[in-house]
Protein backbone atom coordinates (compact mmCIF):
# COMPACT_ATOMS: atom_id res chain seq x y z
CA UNK A 1 0.00 0.00 0.00
CA UNK A 2 3.08 2.38 0.93
CA UNK A 3 4.72 1.63 -2.42
CA UNK A 4 1.35 2.38 -4.41
CA UNK A 5 0.79 5.61 -2.41
CA UNK A 6 4.57 6.47 -3.53
CA UNK A 7 4.18 5.91 -7.07
CA UNK A 8 0.52 8.06 -6.81
CA UNK A 9 2.62 10.53 -5.42
CA UNK A 10 5.25 10.71 -7.78
CA UNK A 11 3.27 10.43 -10.65
CA UNK A 12 1.21 13.44 -9.83
CA UNK A 13 3.79 15.28 -9.18
CA UNK A 14 5.88 14.60 -12.46
CA UNK A 15 3.00 14.88 -14.37
CA UNK A 16 2.61 18.87 -13.03
CA UNK A 17 6.02 19.58 -13.86
CA UNK A 18 5.22 18.42 -17.05
CA UNK A 19 1.79 20.05 -18.01
CA UNK A 20 3.53 23.67 -16.41
CA UNK A 21 6.30 23.33 -18.53
CA UNK A 22 8.97 24.16 -15.30
CA UNK A 23 9.06 24.53 -11.60
CA UNK A 24 10.73 27.72 -11.03
CA UNK A 25 11.34 27.28 -7.38
CA UNK A 26 12.85 23.67 -8.21
CA UNK A 27 14.46 24.68 -11.27
CA UNK A 28 13.23 21.73 -12.88
CA UNK A 29 12.11 21.72 -16.67
CA UNK A 30 10.39 19.21 -18.78
CA UNK A 31 13.30 16.58 -19.48
CA UNK A 32 14.76 16.81 -15.41
CA UNK A 33 11.61 16.98 -14.43
CA UNK A 34 10.89 13.31 -15.74
CA UNK A 35 14.15 12.44 -15.23
CA UNK A 36 13.98 13.03 -11.19
CA UNK A 37 10.38 11.69 -11.27
CA UNK A 38 11.79 8.05 -13.04
CA UNK A 39 14.54 8.02 -9.67
CA UNK A 40 11.65 8.63 -7.46
CA UNK A 41 9.61 5.87 -9.04
CA UNK A 42 12.04 3.55 -8.48
CA UNK A 43 13.43 4.81 -4.78
CA UNK A 44 9.70 5.02 -3.75
CA UNK A 45 9.45 1.23 -4.68
CA UNK A 46 6.79 1.54 -7.63
CA UNK A 47 9.15 -0.03 -9.67
CA UNK A 48 12.58 -2.33 -9.39
CA UNK A 49 15.53 -1.27 -11.14
CA UNK A 50 15.46 -3.98 -13.85
CA UNK A 51 11.62 -3.30 -14.15
CA UNK A 52 12.43 0.43 -14.93
CA UNK A 53 14.89 -0.36 -17.03
CA UNK A 54 12.74 -2.79 -18.92
CA UNK A 55 9.93 -0.02 -19.17
CA UNK A 56 12.29 1.94 -21.25
CA UNK A 57 10.62 1.46 -25.09
CA UNK A 58 14.15 1.03 -26.78
CA UNK A 59 12.85 1.11 -30.52
CA UNK A 60 11.04 4.32 -30.07
CA UNK A 61 14.42 6.03 -28.28
CA UNK A 62 16.27 4.71 -31.40
CA UNK A 63 13.46 5.77 -34.30
CA UNK A 64 13.76 9.13 -31.77
CA UNK A 65 17.48 9.22 -32.10
CA UNK A 66 17.70 8.29 -36.11
CA UNK A 67 15.65 11.65 -36.99
CA UNK A 68 17.36 13.49 -34.73
CA UNK A 69 20.81 12.63 -36.82
CA UNK A 70 19.11 13.42 -39.88
CA UNK A 71 17.27 16.97 -38.65
CA UNK A 72 20.92 17.65 -37.12
CA UNK A 73 22.48 17.49 -40.47
CA UNK A 74 20.02 19.29 -42.62
CA UNK A 75 20.41 22.03 -39.78
CA UNK A 76 24.37 22.14 -40.00
CA UNK A 77 23.11 23.37 -43.84
CA UNK A 78 20.79 25.49 -42.83
CA UNK A 79 18.28 23.26 -44.93
CA UNK A 80 15.45 24.96 -42.86
CA UNK A 81 16.67 28.82 -42.43
CA UNK A 82 16.77 28.54 -46.44
CA UNK A 83 14.01 26.94 -47.02
CA UNK A 84 12.19 29.41 -45.41
CA UNK A 85 14.12 32.14 -46.47
CA UNK A 86 12.97 31.73 -49.91
CA UNK A 87 9.21 31.26 -49.00
CA UNK A 88 8.74 34.62 -46.88
CA UNK A 89 10.98 36.70 -49.35
CA UNK A 90 9.05 35.60 -52.33
CA UNK A 91 5.25 36.11 -51.60
CA UNK A 92 3.62 38.60 -52.80
CA UNK A 93 0.64 39.59 -50.60
CA UNK A 94 0.30 39.17 -46.49
CA UNK A 95 -2.05 36.24 -47.22
CA UNK A 96 0.04 34.71 -49.58
CA UNK A 97 2.70 34.80 -47.02
CA UNK A 98 0.80 33.36 -44.44
CA UNK A 99 -0.46 30.89 -46.55
CA UNK A 100 3.34 29.60 -47.84
CA UNK A 101 4.33 29.45 -44.03
CA UNK A 102 1.54 27.17 -43.15
CA UNK A 103 2.16 24.71 -46.13
CA UNK A 104 6.18 25.06 -45.55
CA UNK A 105 5.77 24.93 -41.79
CA UNK A 106 3.33 21.88 -41.97
CA UNK A 107 5.69 20.23 -44.98
CA UNK A 108 8.72 20.20 -42.96
CA UNK A 109 7.32 18.78 -39.82
CA UNK A 110 5.70 16.19 -41.82
CA UNK A 111 8.54 13.51 -41.25
CA UNK A 112 10.85 15.68 -39.05
CA UNK A 113 10.40 16.88 -35.42
CA UNK A 114 8.46 19.67 -35.36
CA UNK A 115 10.19 21.39 -32.17
CA UNK A 116 13.28 21.46 -34.57
CA UNK A 117 11.54 23.23 -37.33
CA UNK A 118 9.75 25.39 -34.84
CA UNK A 119 12.97 27.02 -33.22
CA UNK A 120 15.08 27.27 -36.25
CA UNK A 121 12.06 28.59 -38.36
CA UNK A 122 10.73 31.29 -35.33
CA UNK A 123 13.20 34.43 -36.12
CA UNK A 124 13.12 34.59 -39.65
CA UNK A 125 9.40 34.53 -39.18
CA UNK A 126 9.31 37.62 -36.98
CA UNK A 127 12.29 39.65 -38.65
CA UNK A 128 10.63 39.26 -41.96
CA UNK A 129 7.29 40.42 -40.09
CA UNK A 130 8.61 43.31 -38.75
CA UNK A 131 10.56 44.57 -42.33
CA UNK A 132 7.03 44.02 -44.34
CA UNK A 133 5.14 46.12 -41.35
CA UNK A 134 2.95 42.74 -40.95
CA UNK A 135 1.01 41.76 -37.50
CA UNK A 136 3.83 39.24 -36.06
CA UNK A 137 0.98 37.46 -34.69
CA UNK A 138 -0.60 35.68 -37.64
CA UNK A 139 2.18 34.18 -38.59
CA UNK A 140 3.04 33.07 -35.43
CA UNK A 141 0.25 30.91 -34.72
CA UNK A 142 0.32 30.01 -38.56
CA UNK A 143 4.12 28.62 -37.74
CA UNK A 144 2.70 26.69 -34.30
CA UNK A 145 -0.15 25.02 -35.74
CA UNK A 146 0.74 24.20 -38.93
CA UNK A 147 3.85 22.15 -37.44
CA UNK A 148 1.61 20.63 -35.10
CA UNK A 149 -1.03 20.23 -37.71
CA UNK A 150 2.43 18.43 -40.44
CA UNK A 151 3.28 15.77 -38.12
CA UNK A 152 -0.24 14.15 -38.37
CA UNK A 153 0.54 12.19 -41.93
CA UNK A 154 3.31 10.07 -40.59
CA UNK A 155 4.32 7.66 -38.05
CA UNK A 156 7.33 9.82 -37.90
CA UNK A 157 5.85 12.99 -38.03
CA UNK A 158 6.04 13.79 -33.96
CA UNK A 159 6.87 11.89 -31.08
CA UNK A 160 3.59 10.72 -29.79
CA UNK A 161 3.27 8.95 -33.80
CA UNK A 162 6.19 7.37 -33.07
CA UNK A 163 5.01 5.75 -29.76
CA UNK A 164 1.05 4.87 -31.30
CA UNK A 165 3.19 3.67 -34.90
CA UNK A 166 5.14 1.26 -32.60
CA UNK A 167 2.40 -0.13 -30.45
CA UNK A 168 0.12 -0.08 -33.70
CA UNK A 169 2.65 -2.78 -34.80
CA UNK A 170 2.11 -2.55 -38.68
CA UNK A 171 -1.62 -2.30 -38.43
CA UNK A 172 -1.64 -0.29 -39.73
CA UNK A 173 1.97 0.51 -40.89
CA UNK A 174 4.44 2.99 -41.99
CA UNK A 175 2.91 3.31 -45.73
CA UNK A 176 -1.08 2.20 -45.07
CA UNK A 177 -1.11 5.30 -42.38
CA UNK A 178 0.86 7.67 -44.67
CA UNK A 179 -1.78 6.88 -47.57
CA UNK A 180 -4.13 7.57 -45.43
CA UNK A 181 -3.44 10.66 -43.53
CA UNK A 182 -1.33 12.59 -46.48
CA UNK A 183 -4.70 14.13 -48.10
CA UNK A 184 -6.21 14.67 -44.75
CA UNK A 185 -3.02 16.48 -43.32
CA UNK A 186 -3.16 18.53 -46.52
CA UNK A 187 -6.67 19.43 -46.32
CA UNK A 188 -6.07 20.39 -42.72
CA UNK A 189 -3.41 22.84 -43.53
CA UNK A 190 -5.68 24.51 -45.92
CA UNK A 191 -8.27 24.60 -43.49
CA UNK A 192 -5.76 25.74 -40.98
CA UNK A 193 -4.51 28.46 -43.30
CA UNK A 194 -8.29 30.11 -43.98
CA UNK A 195 -9.19 29.71 -40.70
CA UNK A 196 -6.62 31.96 -39.84
CA UNK A 197 -6.89 34.30 -42.54
CA UNK A 198 -10.36 34.63 -41.16
CA UNK A 199 -9.54 35.16 -37.98
CA UNK A 200 -7.17 37.74 -38.63
CA UNK A 201 -8.45 39.70 -41.79
CA UNK A 202 -8.94 43.06 -40.29
CA UNK A 203 -5.30 43.32 -39.43
CA UNK A 204 -3.91 41.22 -42.73
CA UNK A 205 -2.97 44.46 -44.99
CA UNK A 206 -4.59 43.79 -48.97
CA UNK A 207 -2.01 44.61 -51.53
CA UNK A 208 1.66 43.89 -52.50
CA UNK A 209 3.66 43.53 -49.16
CA UNK A 210 6.52 46.12 -48.71
CA UNK A 211 9.86 45.33 -50.09
CA UNK A 212 11.82 43.44 -47.41
CA UNK A 213 15.64 42.16 -47.12
CA UNK A 214 16.59 40.05 -44.63
CA UNK A 215 20.23 38.59 -44.87
CA UNK A 216 20.39 35.46 -46.81
CA UNK A 217 21.34 32.52 -45.20
CA UNK A 218 24.20 30.91 -45.69
CA UNK A 219 23.08 26.99 -47.24
CA UNK A 220 25.25 23.82 -47.88
CA UNK A 221 23.55 22.02 -50.77
CA UNK A 222 25.96 19.47 -50.91
CA UNK A 223 25.75 18.37 -47.71
CA UNK A 224 21.57 18.74 -47.73
CA UNK A 225 20.99 17.07 -50.65
CA UNK A 226 22.82 14.09 -48.54
CA UNK A 227 20.79 14.97 -46.06
CA UNK A 228 17.44 14.64 -47.68
CA UNK A 229 18.95 11.52 -49.95
CA UNK A 230 19.01 9.89 -45.88
CA UNK A 231 15.09 10.93 -45.47
CA UNK A 232 14.41 9.94 -48.52
CA UNK A 233 16.08 6.20 -48.04
CA UNK A 234 14.53 6.14 -44.22
CA UNK A 235 11.06 6.77 -46.09
CA UNK A 236 11.63 4.00 -48.66
CA UNK A 237 12.66 1.90 -45.92
CA UNK A 238 9.74 2.20 -44.29
CA UNK A 239 7.00 1.83 -47.25
CA UNK A 240 8.78 -1.49 -47.81
CA UNK A 241 7.62 -2.05 -44.70
CA UNK A 242 11.05 -2.19 -42.90
CA UNK A 243 11.06 -1.40 -38.85
CA UNK A 244 10.83 2.21 -38.59
CA UNK A 245 13.89 2.18 -35.75
CA UNK A 246 16.15 0.10 -37.70
CA UNK A 247 15.07 1.83 -41.03
CA UNK A 248 15.94 5.33 -39.28
CA UNK A 249 19.15 4.68 -37.87
CA UNK A 250 20.57 2.95 -41.12
CA UNK A 251 19.72 6.02 -42.64
CA UNK A 252 21.37 8.08 -40.14
CA UNK A 253 24.39 5.67 -40.31
CA UNK A 254 24.71 6.30 -43.78
CA UNK A 255 24.63 9.95 -43.48
CA UNK A 256 27.46 10.13 -41.21
CA UNK A 257 29.42 8.01 -43.57
CA UNK A 258 29.27 10.47 -46.41
CA UNK A 259 28.45 14.09 -45.05
CA UNK A 260 32.08 14.17 -44.79
CA UNK A 261 30.84 16.29 -41.84
CA UNK A 262 32.76 15.76 -38.43
CA UNK A 263 30.03 13.75 -36.85
CA UNK A 264 31.22 14.94 -33.25
CA UNK A 265 30.36 18.80 -34.50
CA UNK A 266 26.46 17.62 -35.45
CA UNK A 267 25.95 15.15 -32.19
CA UNK A 268 27.07 18.43 -29.63
CA UNK A 269 23.75 20.15 -31.21
CA UNK A 270 21.43 17.40 -30.89
CA UNK A 271 18.44 17.57 -28.49
CA UNK A 272 19.42 15.17 -26.07
CA UNK A 273 17.14 16.27 -23.51
CA UNK A 274 13.98 14.87 -25.60
CA UNK A 275 15.67 11.37 -25.28
CA UNK A 276 15.84 11.87 -21.31
CA UNK A 277 12.66 13.08 -21.13
CA UNK A 278 11.16 10.09 -22.80
CA UNK A 279 13.34 7.35 -20.91
CA UNK A 280 11.63 8.92 -17.73
CA UNK A 281 8.23 9.46 -18.88
CA UNK A 282 8.12 5.66 -19.82
CA UNK A 283 9.45 4.95 -16.31
CA UNK A 284 6.69 6.63 -14.27
CA UNK A 285 3.91 5.72 -17.11
CA UNK A 286 5.05 1.90 -16.04
CA UNK A 287 5.35 2.68 -11.94
CA UNK A 288 1.63 4.20 -12.77
CA UNK A 289 0.22 0.88 -14.63
CA UNK A 290 2.36 -1.50 -11.85
CA UNK A 291 -0.38 0.06 -9.27
CA UNK A 292 -3.40 -1.06 -11.08
CA UNK A 293 -4.78 2.26 -11.51
CA UNK A 294 -4.79 2.44 -15.00
CA UNK A 295 -6.68 -0.38 -15.40
CA UNK A 296 -9.58 0.54 -12.84
CA UNK A 297 -9.49 4.11 -14.89
CA UNK A 298 -10.30 1.91 -18.22
CA UNK A 299 -12.45 -0.21 -16.80
CA UNK A 300 -14.82 3.30 -15.38
CA UNK A 301 -14.69 4.33 -18.81
CA UNK A 302 -14.98 1.11 -20.86
CA UNK A 303 -18.81 1.17 -21.26
CA UNK A 304 -18.67 4.26 -23.28
CA UNK A 305 -14.92 3.91 -24.97
CA UNK A 306 -16.05 0.20 -26.01
CA UNK A 307 -18.95 0.71 -27.74
CA UNK A 308 -17.96 0.58 -31.58
CA UNK A 309 -20.46 3.06 -32.68
CA UNK A 310 -19.82 6.91 -32.95
CA UNK A 311 -20.75 7.66 -29.87
CA UNK A 312 -17.63 5.58 -28.13
CA UNK A 313 -15.73 7.01 -31.16
CA UNK A 314 -16.51 10.84 -29.95
CA UNK A 315 -15.97 10.13 -26.46
CA UNK A 316 -12.76 8.36 -26.94
CA UNK A 317 -11.48 11.80 -29.15
CA UNK A 318 -12.52 14.00 -26.96
CA UNK A 319 -10.79 12.51 -24.08
CA UNK A 320 -7.54 12.69 -26.04
CA UNK A 321 -8.34 16.06 -26.72
CA UNK A 322 -8.81 17.34 -23.51
CA UNK A 323 -6.01 14.79 -21.55
CA UNK A 324 -3.60 16.39 -24.29
CA UNK A 325 -4.29 20.01 -22.46
CA UNK A 326 -4.08 18.54 -19.24
CA UNK A 327 -0.96 17.20 -19.54
CA UNK A 328 0.57 17.51 -22.94
CA UNK A 329 -0.07 15.14 -26.15
CA UNK A 330 3.13 12.57 -25.18
CA UNK A 331 2.53 12.15 -21.81
CA UNK A 332 -0.83 11.32 -22.66
CA UNK A 333 -0.41 8.65 -25.37
CA UNK A 334 1.93 6.87 -23.45
CA UNK A 335 -0.82 6.16 -21.15
CA UNK A 336 -3.85 5.96 -23.74
CA UNK A 337 -1.71 3.72 -26.08
CA UNK A 338 -2.28 0.64 -23.26
CA UNK A 339 -6.10 1.37 -23.92
CA UNK A 340 -6.80 1.01 -27.89
CA UNK A 341 -6.00 -2.86 -27.55
CA UNK A 342 -9.24 -2.90 -26.20
CA UNK A 343 -11.23 -1.18 -27.94
CA UNK A 344 -13.40 -2.97 -30.39
CA UNK A 345 -11.37 -2.46 -33.96
CA UNK A 346 -7.74 -1.49 -32.60
CA UNK A 347 -6.18 -0.81 -36.11
CA UNK A 348 -8.96 2.23 -35.99
CA UNK A 349 -8.03 3.01 -32.49
CA UNK A 350 -4.32 3.71 -33.21
CA UNK A 351 -5.39 6.09 -35.96
CA UNK A 352 -8.14 8.30 -33.84
CA UNK A 353 -5.72 8.40 -31.05
CA UNK A 354 -2.92 9.80 -33.37
CA UNK A 355 -5.09 11.91 -34.85
CA UNK A 356 -7.18 13.51 -32.17
CA UNK A 357 -3.59 14.03 -30.27
CA UNK A 358 -1.74 15.75 -32.69
CA UNK A 359 -4.21 18.25 -33.88
CA UNK A 360 -5.27 18.86 -29.98
CA UNK A 361 -1.93 20.31 -29.34
CA UNK A 362 -3.42 23.18 -31.26
CA UNK A 363 -5.76 23.96 -28.52
CA UNK A 364 -4.12 26.01 -25.73
CA UNK A 365 -0.85 26.94 -25.02
CA UNK A 366 0.48 23.98 -23.04
CA UNK A 367 -1.65 21.48 -25.43
CA UNK A 368 2.58 21.17 -27.91
CA UNK A 369 5.95 22.19 -27.01
CA UNK A 370 5.75 23.59 -30.53
CA UNK A 371 3.36 26.74 -28.99
CA UNK A 372 5.81 27.20 -26.52
CA UNK A 373 8.74 26.91 -28.21
CA UNK A 374 7.15 29.66 -30.76
CA UNK A 375 6.23 32.13 -28.80
CA UNK A 376 9.22 32.28 -26.06
CA UNK A 377 11.50 31.94 -29.25
CA UNK A 378 9.68 35.13 -30.48
CA UNK A 379 10.75 37.52 -27.73
CA UNK A 380 7.75 40.20 -26.64
CA UNK A 381 6.12 39.93 -29.37
CA UNK A 382 5.04 36.51 -28.70
CA UNK A 383 3.66 37.28 -25.46
CA UNK A 384 -0.12 36.04 -25.88
CA UNK A 385 -1.81 34.79 -22.51
CA UNK A 386 -3.56 31.44 -22.29
CA UNK A 387 -6.98 32.57 -22.70
CA UNK A 388 -6.20 34.54 -25.50
CA UNK A 389 -4.62 32.01 -27.19
CA UNK A 390 -7.42 29.70 -26.43
CA UNK A 391 -9.43 31.86 -28.34
CA UNK A 392 -7.62 31.41 -31.60
CA UNK A 393 -6.92 27.81 -31.07
CA UNK A 394 -10.43 26.75 -29.93
CA UNK A 395 -11.21 27.15 -33.43
CA UNK A 396 -8.36 25.98 -35.10
CA UNK A 397 -8.65 22.88 -32.82
CA UNK A 398 -12.35 22.39 -33.93
CA UNK A 399 -11.95 22.85 -37.52
CA UNK A 400 -9.23 20.67 -38.03
CA UNK A 401 -10.72 17.96 -35.99
CA UNK A 402 -13.89 18.27 -37.87
CA UNK A 403 -11.95 18.34 -41.40
CA UNK A 404 -9.89 15.21 -40.58
CA UNK A 405 -12.78 12.74 -38.95
CA UNK A 406 -15.06 14.29 -41.72
CA UNK A 407 -12.70 13.26 -44.59
CA UNK A 408 -11.75 9.96 -42.72
CA UNK A 409 -15.32 8.32 -42.52
CA UNK A 410 -16.19 9.04 -46.17
CA UNK A 411 -12.28 7.31 -46.49
CA UNK A 412 -13.85 4.31 -44.97
CA UNK A 413 -17.63 4.82 -46.78
CA UNK A 414 -15.77 4.78 -50.29
CA UNK A 415 -13.74 1.61 -49.21
CA UNK A 416 -10.30 3.51 -49.48
CA UNK A 417 -9.53 3.10 -45.66
CA UNK A 418 -10.71 -0.69 -46.15
CA UNK A 419 -8.55 -1.53 -48.70
CA UNK A 420 -5.59 0.11 -46.81
CA UNK A 421 -6.36 -2.28 -44.11
CA UNK A 422 -7.96 -0.04 -41.53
Amino acid sequence: MVAVTGALIVFVVTYVVIASRQLSWLGLDRPSGALVGAVAMVAVGGLTFPAAMASIDLPVMTLLFGMLVIAGYLEDARFFRYTAYLVLTRARSARSLLWGLTFTAGALSALLLNDTVCLLLTPLVVAVAVEARLPVLPYLLALASAANLGGVVSWSGNPQNMIIGRAAAGEPGFAAYLALMLPIGVACLAGNAVVLTWLFRKQLPRGPLAERAPPKPPFDRVLAAKALGALALFVGLALAGHGLPGAAMLAAAVLIVIARVPPRRILATLDWSILVFFAGLFVVVAGLRATGLLEDAFARLAPVLTRGDAVGDAAFVGLVTLGSNLVSNVPLVVIAVEWVPRLPDPTWGYVMLAVASTLAGNLTLLGSAANVIVLESAGPRGELGFWRFARYGAVLTIASLAIAFAMLAVERAVGYAGWLGV
